[in-house]
């Protein structure tokens, strides 16, 4: 079944350290074009995030938002240099005693001598952080694809019913078309016998030549014939499971070419009106085409 170009896809991985949520959006494009917002200290993971994307989508323009709760790349731990904050302590004191000073030694001096305290950082699991990554993608990905498809059928849904009206003019045309030749002859007769008035003998031969010329340029039944092929073509593709979205388009490009050669044929106001209602019908299913993968 076909698959839809617009969709939405969201899914939310919680650790005990981190909380990692992917969004994606996709929209109509010629090509598979996918863009990845990432915080940058992940930017490691953005390449692979797309190889499974495009795994799930041929066409179509995907915008990636990656939100990252509660960690980073590093963990920072604080270590104290107790062998110097007790040579720091000690210096306080000597110094207190020989200048004579008055107060206490606190826990505000140490505070202000910065050497005392060292920061760590250590790198997270790197590996850890990638499977996170990847199988949230991975999960927003089916969602994504799972949306798609959903619209997808009612695309097909929507454009049958439209191929279905189609097939139907093209059915009374061939009826119709059958019946065109027939009433030339007798408009033209009775044109033929008001501007005579009946007193000059009609050559029914000419009159028969005329008929045939006529309907030989006014002959539609190959257009509806080609136009017919195409609805069938139209039909089996939207039942196909691979992309089909370029070929559904020329499709309607081949179907616009035959029914504007109806309509410059058409000499007839019933047929032109047709042609109208089948290009109305048509320009809808473009419309929706344009959403097809």
């Amino acid at each position: 079944m076909i698959v839809s170009m617009t969709g939405y896809g969201r899914y939310k991985t919680q650790t005990d350290t981190m909380t990692v949520t992917v969004e994606m959006k996709s929209v109509n494009h010629r090509f598979c074009e996918i863009a990845v917002r990432i915080p940058r200290q992940f930017i490691m993971f953005e390449d692979k995030m797309k190889r499974i994307v495009k795994k799930h989508v041929q066409r179509g323009r995907v915008d990636i938002f990656v939100t990252i709760e509660g960690s980073s790349v590093t963990t920072k731990s604080l270590e104290v240099d107790w062998a110097l904050a007790e040579q720091f302590h000690t210096a306080l004191r000597e110094t207190k005693k020989k200048f004579e000073l008055d107060g206490d030694v606190s826990i505000d001096q140490f505070v202000h001598y910065p050497d005392l305290f060292i920061v760590n950082e250590t790198e997270d699991d790197i590996a850890q952080l990638e499977d996170i990554f990847l199988e949230t993608t991975q999960a927003a990905a089916e969602q994504l694809t799972s949306m798609r498809q959903k619209e997808g059928y009612s695309l097909a849904d929507d454009i049958s019913e439209r191929l279905l009206t189609i097939n139907n003019i093209v059915t009374n045309l061939f009826t119709y078309a059958n019946q065109v030749e027939v009433k030339y002859r007798e408009k033209l007769l009775r044109k033929v016998t008001e501007f005579t008035t009946g007193t000059i003998e009609m050559d029914e031969g000419r009159i028969l030549t005329e008929v045939a010329l006529f309907a030989d340029r006014a002959d539609i039944s190959e257009e509806l014939t080609r136009l017919r092929s195409h609805i069938g073509q139209f039909q089996q593709s939207l039942k196909s499971d691979s992309s089909v979205g370029r070929k559904l388009d020329f499709l309607c490009q081949e179907m616009n070419r035959e029914m504007n050669t109806i309509g410059a044929k058409a000499n007839d106001v019933t047929i032109s009106q047709q042609v109208v209602e089948l290009k109305s019908t048509l320009e809808k299913i473009k419309e929706q085409v344009q959403n097809i993968e």
